[in-house]
């Protein structure tokens, strides 16, 4: 990969490196990137809102690097945060025009850790409806387009913050995942995005989708992803599910690569997921070159159950939540296939609804059982490429397992860590990706497994901006 000469294309150890040697300035770097926001943001669409003292921060940022005390890992560099989490000052409006457009006074803990880290945030990114659905379109803000391709969605529910790593607005964004919502956009766009073990990353207030739902960061590769992390993942006192602290540099040891680990090339997970002809060969890819650097590649099953059965009960329940909690004269505001999947799925009994949960435990149980044979789980990441941006959504419930999320809700439920990692463009110039998966709170396992492949790989981190496909009109 050739040096970058833009900052708004660099990654944030890039960033780092230069603003330690005074061969670039936060303040430098801000300007790079809100340039490129400036002329590409208007139909990329990824904001939600904007920080408008992200100027003076990274002017702070610039006088402690002159000073020579950075505050931490992250000193000036431009984040983003995910409209699904609080960022003081700002409001947490969800992708709805039934929330609050008043502003909260206290950061989400992930905020909270990139902050104390110096980051410099940009903005919030666009989700769909309460982080309900894939495709990147909401009622509040529209329609979000992948800077790939702009007829195609960039993924959702982190929408914007797929569409803002893609389109360079910055390199480390943060994204919550439910069931696929930081994967997928992260496969769509040519990113890396990480769904950690559940309570590494603290989250509050936690939401609809509290007992599987998680935030982590979609950055352009694999040791940015791994930087961010480090800032993110510190217990907070609000969360009663958060982990104890092992405050450390999750970058460390992801260099150590794959060799003498047991990998599973998984197909099926409790049913036979969706996959195009494409998408199976990039996973084939992965396999070899995961087993050209040592790893022991087996084609294995774990026995699970059905897992959609169990995922769309707690999916849909979630919904029928947000419904339910939603003032009748607001309801007609909402995106009507909230309505849809709550009526289809959420009149389960409580009997039901629990023993889903059961199902969910005895996910875990047998994803557990299956890494005392195997250190890490190889699957696809999607069934293909980025969808229609512009499709209508219908049928969402059977959507949810063909289309949008069948490799990546199992995980969810068994509350592990995964990642999805860009592995080549498909015939349309596309991104395409696969996934890796650890034992859960291996997350040090995902990471490096992760980064094997990307290396590997050899895909340059800004190649949306040297397609020409930014530049592209949607006349």
């Amino acid at each position: 990969m050739r040096q970058q000469t833009d900052p708004a294309l660099m990654s944030a150890e890039e960033l780092l490196d230069l603003y330690a040697r005074r061969a670039l300035s936060p303040v430098e770097a801000l300007k790079a990137v809100m340039e490129r926001v400036a002329r590409y943001n208007p139909w990329v669409n990824a904001f939600a809102t904007m920080n408008p003292q992200a100027l003076r921060a990274a002017g702070e940022s610039e006088a402690r690097w002159a000073a020579g005390r950075p505050l931490g890992l992250l000193d000036g560099v431009p984040s983003t945060v995910k409209d699904l989490l609080h960022l003081a000052g700002f409001p947490t409006r969800r992708g709805s025009r039934t929330t609050d457009a008043a502003p909260v006074a206290e950061d989400a803990p992930a905020v909270v850790g990139l902050k104390a880290e110096g980051a410099v945030i940009l903005g919030k990114t666009t989700t769909t409806e309460f982080g309900w659905k894939t495709p990147g379109d909401c009622p509040l803000h529209g329609i979000t387009r992948n800077p790939w391709n702009p007829r195609r969605t960039p993924g959702g529910s982190s929408s914007g913050a797929g569409a803002a790593g893609a389109a360079c607005f910055g390199p480390l964004h943060i994204g919550t995942d439910a069931g696929g919502s930081i994967r997928i956009p992260a496969a769509y766009c040519g990113l890396v995005g990480v769904k950690p073990s559940y309570g590494r990353i603290p989250q509050w207030p936690h939401g609809a989708f509290s007992g599987i739902a998680v935030a982590g960061p979609m950055t352009r590769g694999v040791r940015d992803a791994a930087l961010m992390f480090s800032a993110m993942a510190r217990h907070d006192l609000r969360d009663p599910v958060s982990l104890p602290d092992e405050r450390r540099d999750w970058r460390d040891g992801i260099e150590q690569g794959v060799a003498g680990l047991r990998v599973a090339l998984v197909r099926r997970l409790g049913f036979d997921p969706p996959l195009d002809d494409e998408g199976a060969a990039a996973l084939q890819v992965a396999a070899k070159l995961l087993e050209e650097q040592g790893a022991i590649i087996e084609e294995a099953e774990p026995e699970l159950p059905d897992t959609r059965a169990i995922f769309s009960r707690v999916w849909g329940v979630a919904l029928a939540r947000i419904w339910t909690s939603t003032p009748e004269e607001k309801r007609g505001l909402l995106d009507a296939g909230i309505e849809e999947v709550a009526k289809q799925m959420g009149g389960m009994s409580a009997a039901d609804f629990l023993g889903a949960e059961m199902l969910r435990v005895e996910c875990a149980h047998a994803m557990a059982r299956f890494h005392q044979r195997y250190d890490l789980v190889l699957t696809a990441a999607t069934p293909t490429a980025a969808l229609d941006a512009d499709a209508p959504t219908v049928r969402p419930v059977e959507s949810l397992w063909r289309d949008w999320a069948p490799w990546t809700f199992a995980f969810n439920l068994t509350r592990q860590p995964a990642i999805s990692v860009p592995i080549g463009l498909d015939e349309q110039g596309m991104p395409r990706a696969v996934q890796v998966a650890a034992a859960l709170y291996r997350d040090d396992l995902a990471f490096r497994a992760a980064r094997a492949i990307e290396r590997a790989a050899s895909l340059p981190l800004a190649e949306p901006a040297e397609t020409g496909q930014m530049r592209t009109t949607l006349n």
